[in-house]
This record gives structure tokens, C-alpha cells and sequence, in this order.
């Protein structure tokens, strides 16, 4: 049985990626990258980011967020079907933004849903 090998990581570089499904993740930065993009030869400075349902965002698009978030300090959190306008793209936690009644905040792309 011979197992073909994972590159590593193309944002910290650690050898210690491992395959989820259709994804390969890696368990020291959190960076999850197609399979497929090891073998086309995409660098991480080509980085797409894409929300919950597969849509390419990019800076400035509108969002929606697709599940109610907790928000530490906040008795409500941030309702589902909140629309969140003129985000910015950032490596780490995906999209920088300002959401009405609280402020800057930063998201997971797997939480929104372009509009």
C-alpha cells in the first residue's frame, strides 16, 4: 500500500498537514487548501478565499452571516442574516470588517455567505 505524500503547508510550511475529505488542513496555522490546488502548483500568495457555500470573495463584497454568533462581552451576539458591507481580506481569520452595533470585527469566511 503506498500513500502518496502531502505537501506541506503553503502558509507556515509545516510538514505535519493531513487530509480532511476534499481538503488538506494543517494543524498548526488552521490553513485549509484544496487537494487538488497541491497539484496545480498554487502559492499561498495566491490564496482564494471562499464563504460557507463555495462563492469566491473578495475585497469589498457584501456579506451575509449565515449562523448566530456568540460575542464575548455582547448579551445578544450577531443574529443570523446580518448583512456585513465592504469587508476586507487578511490572512489568519479570513475577513476584516465593521459590523453595525458592534464594531470591527473579525470572521471565519465559513460563517458568511455572499449577497
Amino acid at each position: 500500500m503506498t500513500e502518496t505524500p502531502v505537501p506541506p503547508c503553503p502558509a507556515c510550511s509545516s510538514a505535519y498537514a493531513y487530509e480532511m475529505g476534499a481538503l488538506l488542513v494543517c494543524p498548526e496555522c488552521a490553513h485549509e487548501w484544496p487537494l487538488s490546488a497541491s497539484d496545480s502548483g498554487e502559492t499561498a500568495g495566491e490564496q482564494v478565499v471562499r464563504d460557507a457555500v463555495g462563492n469566491v470573495l473578495s475585497d469589498g463584497d457584501t456579506v451575509s452571516v449565515v449562523k448566530g454568533l456568540k460575542v464575548k462581552g455582547s448579551p445578544s451576539g450577531i443574529k443570523a442574516g446580518t448583512k456585513v458591507r465592504n469587508i476586507r481580506l487578511v490572512d489568519g481569520h479570513d475577513i476584516d470588517c465593521k459590523i453595525d452595533g458592534f464594531g470591527a470585527m473579525q470572521l471565519k469566511s465559513s460563517v458568511v455567505r455572499k449577497v
